[in-house]
């Protein structure tokens, strides 16, 4: 296991507070990243994957659209070619993620087939995205992103079960949370036991206050963060949770109160029209 103890004790301290910052996700790809081992920047890899899942949407919903992705592991060159090579039927390229192949097959035979699916496909894609990273061999890691797909399924559940809507269909990926949500019909889908923050995500979800309601999400996950790294001095878990919380500070900063309370009325008002939640809110 490797070290970075001037790196990690060099790192600003955090609050999911923070009003600004004298950091950003750009300044650590920049000056932290290139110091890492190559095993350890294969773990930080799935971190900025989520960028190179959006501009992989971006491309195949407009071929046209000018698109950036200065944060993610490929170039959109790389990704454009990709989707291409996907289109024509060619052999898997290794240096890409498997679950890449996976989303735009999927994609693509659902834009030719027309037919509309339950699930919008930024979900289909976090689905891949968390199962695909799940499969690290860094433990602290993988258990985040089944932490992730679990409460993202979980919050997914209790709205349908709210607007009356087909449950099953808006579960995505496979874990034991996943299948108990699907397939139970108890008040609190046969959770408790199998997912120690059934109560907390509960609550939250009873919350009126719309952008109240998603920083309680955030502050679940910070605080998950903290208490699964506890023992994770410094080492690339922690870094990893650095870079987990610097980019959720910048989402907060990037959006005032009046503008969240618009984002989230649409939110509502999508779902009153069975259309599952946006991606860019469901980090």
């Amino acid at each position: 296991m490797n070290n970075y103890y001037c790196l990690v004790a060099g790192l600003p301290d955090l609050s999911i507070d923070d009003g600004k910052l004298s950091y950003s996700v750009a300044d650590f790809k920049e000056s932290i990243y290139p110091q890492l081992a190559e095993q350890d920047r294969k773990v930080i890899d799935l971190f900025y994957l989520q960028f190179d899942n959006a501009c992989l949407l971006q491309l195949l919903k407009n071929k046209d659209a000018v698109v950036t992705n200065p944060y993610g592991n490929f170039s959109v060159d790389e990704l454009s070619a990709l989707v291409s090579a996907v289109a024509e039927g060619d052999i898997l390229d290794k240096r890409y993620p498997s679950y890449f192949y996976s989303f735009v097959s999927l994609f693509l035979r659902n834009k030719e087939s027309g037919e509309l699916q339950p699930v919008l496909p930024e979900d289909y894609l976090a689905a891949y995205y968390y199962h695909y990273a799940m499969q690290s061999k860094n433990r602290f890691v993988s258990e985040w992103f089944e932490f992730n797909l679990n409460l993202n399924n979980l919050l997914a559940a209790m709205t349908a079960r709210k607007y009356k809507l087909d449950l099953p269909s808006y579960i995505v990926g496979s874990t034991e949370v996943g299948e108990a949500i699907k397939t139970s019909t108890a008040r609190d889908f046969g959770l408790p036991g199998i997912f120690d923050y059934y109560d907390q995500v509960y609550r939250i979800f009873e919350l009126t206050d719309l952008v109240e309601k998603e920083r309680k999400i955030d502050l679940l996950k910070w605080n998950w963060m903290e208490d699964a790294s506890f023992f994770n001095y410094f080492t690339v878990e922690k870094l990893f949770v650095f870079l987990v919380k610097l980019s959720m500070i910048e989402r907060w900063i990037s959006l005032d109160k009046e503008k969240g309370s618009e984002i989230f009325r649409k939110i509502i008002d999508s779902l009153k029209n069975d259309v599952r939640i946006p991606d860019e809110f469901r980090k």
